[in-house]
């Protein structure tokens, strides 16, 4: 299926490694060029380095997503680079994963948790997701084309114990996303959501493989196909939603959950 899009710029937040760096592979695969973005310039100078190798174009942008001035900055790189940026993949992020130890800021209950914690979950979540979009949004509106597409999770959509403060803050992209779609959509700019549940990456690696049966028992589709979660899966359903395919397709979280949770 031709999506559309060759040609088209796209910023990947968080795409170092894990989901982030699958969906850098994947749109470049349609001739998109890429920015990958992560905090740490070496991994995504790693990932671009991939994408060229393979015959893509792309760049590596380090910034902090949780500095407005540090986004700005990167926009401004990217669209001085390639001459625009024409689709943003809010993906940075923290793992949620429920076991305390394994992710301490995520994972615990409720009441063992405090300020330190929340303010890290909602400053990369909340703020890096509305500091990419305004960064963004101007240069989009003004060639009315753009697709914004946030990655959250089904614990923004049905809640998840050990998970109160990124349930919360995940949630919140939702309802920014739906709002954010109905402004912006006269410039013909796009605003979804995808939403995965537990996927394999680096980052739930040991998680899954010390509880994989449990987890996996959650799952419906896992029973039949014998696994979770890929980054693949997450990468094809951005592709969809940032293509022509899906230019009528706006205000809306797209599940990738294996039929973890089927909500409403």
């Amino acid at each position: 299926m031709e999506l559309g899009i060759r040609d088209r710029v796209v910023l990947v937040t968080g795409a170092g490694r894990g989901i982030g760096r699958q969906i850098c592979q994947t749109l470049a695969e349609e001739g998109v060029r890429v920015a990958v973005n992560d905090l740490f310039q070496e991994r995504a100078d790693e990932s671009a380095g991939e994408i060229s190798r393979s015959g893509g174009k792309a760049i590596g942008v380090s910034a902090d997503v949780t500095d407005l001035e540090a986004v700005n900055g990167m926009v401004r790189r990217v669209v001085e680079e390639f001459g625009s940026l024409d689709i943003l993949v809010n993906n940075a992020g923290i793992p949620a994963v429920t076991t305390q130890d394994a992710v301490p800021a995520t994972g615990g209950f409720f009441s063992g948790s405090g300020p330190e914690q929340w303010e890290r979950t909602m400053g990369l979540i909340t703020h890096g997701v509305l500091n990419c979009s305004r960064a963004v949004i101007e240069g989009m509106s003004e060639r009315s084309w753009g697709r914004i597409i946030s990655i959250i999770s089904d614990a923004g959509r049905v809640g998840e114990p050990r998970l109160v403060a990124y349930s919360m803050a995940k949630a919140g992209v939702v309802g920014f996303s739906k709002a954010l779609a109905k402004e912006i959509g006269r410039a013909c700019v796009t605003v979804n959501c995808v939403s995965p549940a537990t996927t394999e990456t680096e980052a739930t690696a040991a998680w899954i493989a010390a509880q994989g049966d449990q987890i996996m028992r959650q799952y419906p589709l896992a029973k039949g196909l014998n696994r979770l979660g890929k980054p693949s899966d997450i990468a094809n359903a951005v592709a969809f939603l940032a293509s022509e395919r899906a230019e009528w397709i706006t205000g809306q979280v797209l599940s990738v959950n294996g039929g973890y949770s089927m909500a409403d």
